[in-house]
């Protein structure tokens, strides 16, 4: 058979951590099996669809890989030497089609989108509790719009497949479909997930109404910057955050107090807390950990991988304040200032998780409330052309006020008074640093070149032109030469 892993994937094998995600199936998960025309089959199938986002080393978010691919912003890097040299290419803008950290984001999302077809194709004609499937429904239509916003940010056109739940020889030869096309279909998605969904997630790492809200607030703000500039859109953004702020408490979100009970350690374990809006679960064993946090964020100082750290400058324009000193880790347990670690770099804290491994079952958020209250700011400000929008101020002085330690609803000096887009998408660089916002932000804004100015002389540099989207895998186009033509902009 032909090596290509979006389109021959016909069965997905379901094992996880929860009760939800425990479903196992031997047979094929497929309309003409029959295993999705009851409730029972259509959980299974969602469990095998989210598990393709939490396969460790074989596909999905659950690695540093996703780090690397996100090098190219300011806030992450990696070693100079060691092993490291896949991740260099993403930070020097000179990536591979061979790559071996492509394939992990591109092929998860890909065979989630395939199970959420599968779902999508046979749920209206299932039995069971209604209420039920149309959870699940929602969630496969949930699923197939995040995976596809990650490709579309990622590798801007691509292929669009929806209805890879049969197959068909002419999927084979598909050509990728334009960044609008992709985006039109995240768009449909998300507003038929909101129909569907429950105000509340089932349990926590599964999706609800307010997630599907959150995320159409992302892809509304990215297709008002590059490529699209859709300027329109950042009405549409404001919109859909404050409809999820005003209804915090229907869905069961809101912001922690402390910035500090946001992240794992050895006393606390914070997994499923009410500032997740969409996460995903682990259940801690070899094939399905959150790799991303732990030893990958550790020096090699303490027996670390080094896999990913802060770049200097970012670090060093970082406000002094109590969210720095949990985000970062500036000293070893001898005593040793960052200047002094192997790297000379600091390392994110906050990811470390809470022991010195890779197999961790902690939650991996995608999306937290602090996010949205700063899509609902920056969209607000542009919208109406107000930097003193006193609604978009306090949706951003809330996230500062807690980055200070102090209460979120108090009013203090460090508030405020008028806010520009830059300096309000310079805030989520600080609050979301190391985690999955910041290039994403860079590129929509044109701001790469920017940043990378101000690269400190020990800090990577670019061999070559700045890319905003990342060459396809070479799998997918030796596999199909139609895709081989996809272009990646460069600035």
């Amino acid at each position: 058979m032909k090596n290509i892993s979006i389109f021959l994937i016909l069965f997905l094998i379901v094992t996880s951590c929860s009760d939800f995600l425990e479903e196992d199936l031997s047979t094929q998960i497929t309309s003409e099996s029959g295993a999705l025309n009851n409730e029972a089959g259509l959980t299974a199938a969602l469990a095998g669809t989210y598990k393709s986002l939490t396969a460790t080393f074989t596909s999905g978010l659950g690695n540093s890989s996703t780090q690397a691919i996100l090098m190219g912003s300011d806030d992450l890097t990696t070693h100079k030497a060691s092993n490291k040299a896949d991740f260099r290419e993403f930070d020097q803008y000179k990536v591979a089609q061979q790559n071996g950290r492509l394939p992990f984001v591109w092929s998860g999302a890909y065979k989630s989108i395939q199970g959420s077809n599968n779902i999508i194709a046979n749920y209206e004609k299932a039995t069971g509790d209604q209420a039920n499937i149309n959870q699940i429904a929602g969630e496969a239509y949930f699923l197939r719009a995040y995976n596809y916003f990650w490709i579309v940010k990622l590798w801007g056109k691509a292929p669009l497949v929806l209805n890879t739940q049969t197959f068909d020889e002419a999927i084979l030869s598909i050509s990728s479909s334009s960044e609008l096309e992709i985006y039109t279909q995240i768009i449909a998605d998300l507003q038929k997930a909101e129909t569907l969904l429950s105000d509340k997630k089932p349990m926590p790492g599964r999706a609800c109404k307010g997630s599907a809200k959150a995320v159409l607030a992302q892809v509304y703000l990215q297709m008002a910057g590059w490529p699209l500039k859709d300027n329109a859109k950042y009405a549409l953004a404001a919109a859909k955050a404050k409809e999820v702020i005003d209804n915090q408490a229907t869905y069961g979100f809101g912001l922690m107090d402390k910035f500090i009970d946001l992240w794992p350690s050895e006393t606390i374990n914070n997994d499923g807390n009410k500032e997740e809006v969409f996460a995903l679960n682990f259940s801690g064993v070899w094939y399905n950990s959150n790799a991303v946090y732990g030893i990958a964020a550790r020096p090699s100082d303490e027996s670390g991988w080094d896999d990913y750290f802060s770049e200097i400058t970012f670090f060093k324009e970082f406000p002094e304040q109590v969210r720095k000193d949990v985000t970062f880790q500036t000293v070893l347990a001898n005593g040793k200032p960052w200047t002094e670690f192997l790297t000379k770099h600091p390392y994110y804290k906050k990811l470390q998780g809470n022991k010195m491994d890779w197999q961790n079952a902690l939650s991996l958020p995608l999306i937290r409330m602090a996010e949205v209250y700063l899509i609902y700011a920056e969209a607000q400000i542009k919208a109406t052309g107000n930097t003193s929008d006193a609604s978009a101020l306090e949706a951003l002085n809330k996230i500062v006020r807690r980055a200070y330690g102090l209460p979120l609803n108090t009013p203090a000096v460090q508030d405020y008074k008028t806010a520009t887009q830059k300096q309000i998408v310079q805030e989520k660089a600080w609050e979301f640093a190391g985690e999955y916002c910041r290039w994403f932000d860079l590129v929509r804004l044109e701001m790469v070149a920017e940043v990378v100015a101000k690269k400190d002389k020990d800090d990577l540099q670019p061999l070559g032109p700045i890319q905003y989207y990342l060459p396809l895998p070479a799998t997918e186009t030796q596999a199909n030469p139609n895709l081989a033509t996809n272009k990646y902009n460069t600035d």
